[in-house]
């Protein structure tokens, strides 16, 4: 998905707001005609900055790269993965990292959170960073999310890893879900991604410290997400059947600021 996972409209607009945008809204003044044609340009370029790199990414990673290129340094990978959440959660946490064949258990826990990093495929059907080799998104699931959200991931890679397609890879998670392989999403699934170190876009870097929580399909509304002023941003992965509810924090796993998170 999150993921991360990875950043759907509703995050490019967080990501994309700027201080000539914000300002007037807190002072609730009206701007002169000329400092409304400087936001008016400002969002204009961001747009313009998010279709360029759209269209770039769709033509550099248009199919898979070599599998050696997705893949990592074992004690890098650990590493990588328990930098997901702070290290009171991820030190007793189990960790899988990905190997030729699929995710494998490479430190057993016994809290019953799992750390991983998680590669492109993950991203929905449409985003152009689907096949970038260079994506690397460090996450932290609880015990439910586990048992019911981790599924997906480790259908979806070993659809990727025996060669099948970007379409035949969704077609197979779906068929996986009518036939009930997949289980249903438990109440309470959620996750960390508060990792310095992750590349969630070549367009965002590691964009954010944030949490992430799974329910099943429902309006963003319901949770106000993506309202002026809610700190909650909603997006819909309907391939995994699931609405996916992100809250950004304002420090990361070592407990350093985020200093361009709104906080």
């Amino acid at each position: 998905m999150a993921h991360g996972k990875f950043l759907g409209p509703a995050f490019q607009r967080y990501n994309d707001k700027t201080p000539s945008q914000e300002k007037p809204m807190q002072l609730n003044v009206r701007g002169t005609g000329a400092l409304t044609r400087l936001v008016q340009l400002v969002v204009c370029s961001a747009a313009l900055q998010a279709q360029a790199h759209a269209q770039n990414a769709k033509t550099l990673y248009s199919t898979m790269a070599p599998l050696d290129q997705y893949l990592m340094e074992r004690n890098a990978e650990i590493a990588l993965a328990r930098s997901a959440a702070p290290e009171s959660i991820s030190r007793d946490a189990e960790v899988v990292i990905l190997g030729r064949h699929g995710y494998e258990s490479a430190v057993k826990g016994n809290n019953g959170f799992v750390c991983m990093v998680e590669r492109s495929w993950t991203a929905g059907i449409d985003d152009p960073d689907f096949w970038n080799p260079r994506l690397r998104a460090a996450i932290c699931f609880n015990a439910p999310a586990v048992r019911t959200y981790l599924p997906i991931t480790i259908k979806k890679t070993e659809l990727i890893l025996a060669g099948r397609s970007k379409a035949q890879m969704f077609e197979g998670i779906k068929i996986a879900f009518d036939k009930k392989e997949l289980p249903p999403l438990e109440s309470g699934a959620m996750c960390y991604m508060m990792s310095k170190q992750s590349y969630l876009s070549d367009h965002d870097g590691h964009w954010h410290p944030h949490l992430m929580f799974f329910v099943p399909l429902t309006e963003s509304s319901a949770w106000g997400a993506n309202l002026p002023g809610s700190p909650i941003l909603g997006s819909e992965a309907t391939e995994d059947r699931l609405t996916v509810f992100l809250v950004p924090v304002a420090k990361w796993s070592d407990g350093t600021p985020d200093p361009t998170n709104d906080h």
